[in-house]
């Protein structure tokens, strides 16, 4: 390329990678947001545990197989019409959680009860199917878009920092939401039958001063929880347009010279791109082992993201705000391992992002242990911080999985493979969601004061068990390129 042609690639190139961040940046407001109005629903409907871990379990499914299949369809199609629509289809279904109530109340004829609850449970569920199934157009275009913007050489130290915007997106919804439950909805804290209504359904003993401070909370805000999914889904019809607006394809489609090799489409070319997608994603043993991998990398990151504001708030006492700015801190402490992380491996460990991640998997594992046998006493600052550096460490291989997955297959099967290790991610939700929901409302029965206890042994548990699969990838080389060459 000439010097007029380097600098609009350059431009192209840092306009795409800060265009993508924001764009799924914002994807986050409109899957994330759904764990902070758990409170609100559980003190206002009395939905349980298990109930929404059920829900979590099967939109986390969902999205897998919407990670996997978007992955092969982004392969093949333009990046900017599969990011912008499924944004856009996302916030019109998160406008349509927030008259999951009132839907309710039309199908059922109800404003309480087992039949109006029950209902409103098979209406978010059914809603949020719908969304977590466009959800998936969000990353696989990028794994495709970043390989085609990118040079090889490059790629693990820009895509970790793209990689920034999963804690940037969950990190400002934690905060907004929190603000939303603790700022918004209607103060029924003078109302007797609210108080004890919340106070029913959260199990709590009205004689019990302390934990009605809880209660009371909730009654200030009651209703809050449908301005924890208008808010976001009208911050996402914004952000849809702006994909649509400001988003291209690859290189060519601005007039550049692709930085790769380019096939062209055909009967021919078709079938050779079959035979490719094969033997470097599907007989891959690599892109298997970081798929599994994933899975535990997943647990651990989903069950704080999804529990950590209600696990805050009955386990820690902390409020709803300082819960939401606790997950927030999570998330940047992410952001940083994610930089260090992508660092350490072009600078020390000459690309083998998966001998990074296993190193991190170590860390979490230390650090949610130190959590886990920390005083009830201790400081809260303490407390946050040794929760972020588990976040430090476990956002360095949720970071470097996809970057590997990319290199392993190369940048012509980069979303596919990245596809099918998120599937393997994703599928964590059948312990991160019911798992977990099922293990707090079993455990709370016989020993109310551990429940959570029993999660964090858990979660270590999936830390180490990840420590091995990673080790199982030790001996690998850094990308596939070389292969793709003989």
């Amino acid at each position: 390329m000439d010097t007029a042609a380097k600098k609009k690639f350059k431009y192209w190139q840092i306009k795409t990678i800060i265009i993508t961040m924001i764009g799924y940046a914002v994807f986050y407001f409109v899957r994330k947001n759904f764990s902070f109005a758990i409170p609100g629903l559980t003190a206002e409907y009395g939905i349980t545990k298990t109930s929404f871990g059920i829900i979590m379990t099967l939109i986390t499914i969902i999205y897998g197989v919407s990670r996997f299949l978007n992955g092969i369809l982004a392969d093949r199609v333009n990046a900017r019409y599969q990011m912008s629509i499924g944004l856009f289809l996302c916030a019109l279904a998160n406008f349509a959680f927030g008259w999951g109530a009132d839907l309710s109340t039309l199908f059922t004829g109800e404003t309480g009860g087992p039949m109006f609850t029950n209902t409103m449970v098979f209406i978010f569920g059914a809603f949020l199917i719908l969304n977590n199934l466009v959800q998936g157009s969000g990353f696989p275009p990028v794994a495709r878009l970043l390989t085609h913007w990118i040079p090889q050489h490059e790629l693990a130290t820009k895509m970790s920092i793209w990689n920034t915007s999963h804690s940037i997106g969950a990190a400002l919804i934690a905060i907004l939401s929190g603000y939303i439950m603790s700022s918004l909805g209607t103060n029924l804290s003078a109302d007797p039958e609210v108080i004890a209504s919340i106070a029913a359904n959260l199990k709590v003993d009205v004689n019990n001063v302390e934990k009605m401070k809880s209660v009371i909370e909730s009654a200030s805000h009651y209703g809050a929880w449908k301005w924890c999914f208008w808010i976001p889904a009208a911050i996402a019809l914004i952000g849809s347009i702006g994909l649509f607006i400001s988003l291209r394809d690859t290189p060519s489609s601005v007039g550049l010279p692709e930085l790769h090799k380019t096939y062209k489409k055909g009967k021919e070319s078709s079938a050779e791109f079959k035979a490719f997608v094969r033997k470097s994603v599907y007989r891959n043993r690599w892109i298997w082992i970081l798929g599994i991998a994933n899975f535990f990398v997943y647990v651990v990151r989903f069950a704080v993201l999804d529990w950590g504001p209600t696990f805050l708030k009955e386990a820690r006492g902390m409020t709803l705000s300082n819960a939401g700015w606790t997950v927030a801190v999570f998330e940047i402490f992410g952001i940083l391992g994610m930089l260090a992380a992508g660092w350490v491996t072009d600078k020390y460990l000459a690309g083998k992002a998966h001998r990074t991640s296993l190193y991190c998997m170590i860390g979490v594992a230390v650090f949610m242990t130190i959590f886990l046998y920390m005083p009830s006493d201790s400081p809260q600052w303490v407390m946050i911080f040794v929760l972020a550096m588990s976040g430090f460490f476990i956002y360095g291989p949720q970071a470097l999985i996809g970057i590997a997955a990319a290199n392993q297959a190369t940048n012509r099967a980069a979303a596919t493979a990245n596809g099918l290790t998120g599937m393997f991610g994703y599928a964590s939700g059948l312990v991160s969601g019911v798992g977990v929901g099922f293990m707090v409302d079993s455990i709370s029965k016989v020993n109310p004061g551990k429940a959570w206890d029993y999660v964090f042994m858990m979660m270590i548990g999936m830390a180490l068990i990840g420590v091995f699969v990673f080790a199982l990838m030790w001996k690998a080389k850094a990308h596939g390129y070389d292969e793709l060459e003989n």
